[in-house]
């Protein structure tokens, strides 16, 4: 049956992958670190302080790396979990252990949760949204030390797409006035994630 159960997964994981090749993961990602440095450098939008906006002119990338476009079993957990998330400050939101995602990166297997929003999932604009905070073996050295993100959805079958050139760092690494969620220990990837955004300048 296990051996079943991965052929089944394996073929599913090439039928999504066929459906992108890299030109199309390139291209995908570009945009999406055109709109972020948009983001970034707009005054009603960025969460930079209004002196680093002045002298804003890019975020740091890693280099875009199609190996980190991972497809991953995705398994909804029978009996979701509320729990409070610890953040930066005092605010505690409630999110609910949603599902478990299951991957591979260059040989090693990795299982961690990925979570709901309660306050979000009551909006109709990001109820399917899916929420993944990680920390892994880049943190504090090219990436931000307090863990980086991962906007999902999610999706109609047991495959996900994890890309984590789109990984993300919480406002709260350019501006102290924000409240960010922090990764919980079962998110912690025994691995070096060099992919997404990098640590910002003096942080």
């Amino acid at each position: 049956m296990k051996k079943l159960a991965c052929l089944f997964f394996c073929l599913q994981t090439v039928l999504v992958f066929g459906q992108k090749n890299l030109d199309s993961i390139v291209a995908e990602n570009m945009h999406f670190r055109s709109e972020m440095n948009h983001e970034f450098s707009s005054e009603d939008e960025s969460p930079l302080t209004p002196e680093d906006r002045l002298h804003f002119d890019s975020l740091s990338f890693f280099p875009i790396d199609t190996a980190f476009y991972v497809i991953a079993r995705f398994e909804k957990v029978k009996k979701t979990k509320k729990f409070k998330m610890k953040t930066t400050t005092d605010r505690r939101p409630l999110y609910d252990v949603y599902a478990m995602v299951t991957f591979s990166l260059k040989g090693k297997s990795f299982e961690i949760p990925v979570y709901q929003s309660h306050r979000l999932r009551e909006m109709e604009e990001f109820k399917s949204y899916l929420f993944l905070p990680f920390n892994d073996l880049t943190n504090g050295n090219e990436s931000y030390g307090g863990g980086r993100f991962l906007d999902l959805a999610i999706p109609k079958g047991d495959v996900i797409v994890l890309d984590f050139n789109k990984a993300y760092n919480p406002y709260c690494a350019y501006n102290s006035k924000y409240s960010c969620p922090v990764p919980p220990k079962k998110n912690f990837i025994d691995f070096e994630i060099k992919a997404g955004v990098m640590a910002p300048e003096n942080h």
